[in-house]
């Protein structure tokens, strides 16, 4: 059967005989969403540090204090001025960090520090392939090119979007009919098939550089987790030459036999596989994570803990993960060139069996 063309409103519209309505084509549906995506797109403070709402909601503050007035509450995505952080009062919470923001102050884990610096867009891709980019600005809205949707984050998702910080493969590039660039975004591990369009001025092409290794002539490095401590420390034979706060599963010590499941596996492991970017899933209904676009992924253990890049939580030094250890992107990529193996730009990619990487050691002090 052929499908009856009609002219409406400018597009061009076809009658399914079938079912018996109308529908307009899926390229015009498309541009559409892109228009859509592209109103929707929001205006950022002017700022040198942001800090975009976690969660659905945070109250700010009168005075660093949870115990002070609440002068304003903002909504999950919300983009504040981060003007700076100091030591405040939550009784019972470990953090007891505040962020200071033009209207008050937001508790600092319930804000991820993100930045605002948009980029000039490539009219063509580097390579044939394609390329590695990073989100630069507190968040990007996408279109989704190949409906429907498959992943389990964009079922619950009215919005889709990326944050700051995830890392995603760039195939395709487009100009639109008002001359803006899209970049058509995907996941090449771990993904569920969906592929998205996304504004072009939120990404930064990642340099090859930028994943070389540090320190390629040194042989004897050790990475140290400490699970009490919520620290990760690196060595150099016995000189320390990094050190930062994470968060990891549950203490084993600490856990029942439900929760002792996500706990980060003690013991001295070894690196055996490394990707600049990968979508995690993971858990069960209520107490599963479907997150794509995670940077600078390094696996350890045999169950699939890493260390990895974080945006959906500033509480580094608690307990928080399902076992792998989460870090700040700028941590998740220091860890991820020095430690060995060496992943190469164009795959971004590699699994190592045997001798030859790096060693992980877990403990509890």
């Amino acid at each position: 059967m052929k499908l009856a063309g009609l002219s409406l409103g400018g597009l061009a519209w076809q009658l399914n005989p079938l079912v018996g309505f109308l529908r307009p084509p899926v390229n015009d549906i498309q541009d559409m969403e892109l228009a859509d995506a592209r109103s929707r797109q929001a205006e950022f403070p002017q700022a040198e540090r942001l800090g975009r709402v976690l969660g659905s909601k945070v109250e700010v503050k009168a005075h660093p204090d949870e115990e002070s007035s609440t002068v304003n509450e903002l909504y999950e995505d919300s983009v504040v001025v981060w003007l700076h952080e100091l030591v405040g009062s939550r009784p019972l919470w470990n953090h007891q960090r505040y962020v200071e923001t033009p209207e008050g102050y937001i508790y600092s884990p319930n804000l991820q520090p993100v930045r605002n610096l948009p980029n000039q867009p490539l009219s063509t891709l580097p390579t044939s392939e394609g390329m590695w980019v990073e989100v630069t600005v507190p968040y990007v809205d996408l279109v989704l090119a190949n409906p429907p949707a498959r992943s389990p984050w964009l079922e619950y998702t009215p919005t889709p979007r990326l944050y700051y910080s995830q890392v995603m493969w760039v195939d395709q590039i487009k100009t639109d009919e008002q001359g803006l660039i899209w970049y058509r975004t995907l996941e090449r591990y771990g993904s569920f098939g969906d592929i998205f369009w996304a504004s072009a001025e939120a990404f930064r092409p990642v340099q090859a550089e930028e994943i070389s290794p540090l320190h390629p002539e040194v042989e004897e490095k050790l990475v140290v987790v400490d699970v009490t401590y919520q620290t990760m420390a690196c060595y150099e034979g016995n000189h320390e030459v990094y050190f930062c706060p994470v968060s990891t599963g549950p203490k084993i010590a600490s856990t029942d036999s439900e929760g002792g499941k996500w706990a980060t596996p003690p013991g001295k492991h070894s690196i055996w596989r490394k990707l600049v970017s990968i979508h995690m899933t993971g858990g069960t209904a209520g107490g599963g994570y479907d997150l794509p676009g995670i940077g600078w992924t390094t696996l350890f253990a045999s169950k699939g803990m890493a260390i990895h890049s974080t945006f959906w939580h500033n509480s580094f030094g608690v307990p928080m993960s399902h076992g792998c250890v989460n870090a700040t992107p700028e941590d998740a990529r220091w860890i991820f060139r020095w430690t060995s193996p060496q992943v190469p730009y164009e795959t971004g990619d590699i699994t190592i069996s045997g001798q030859g990487s790096t060693k992980v050691l877990v403990q509890e002090s």
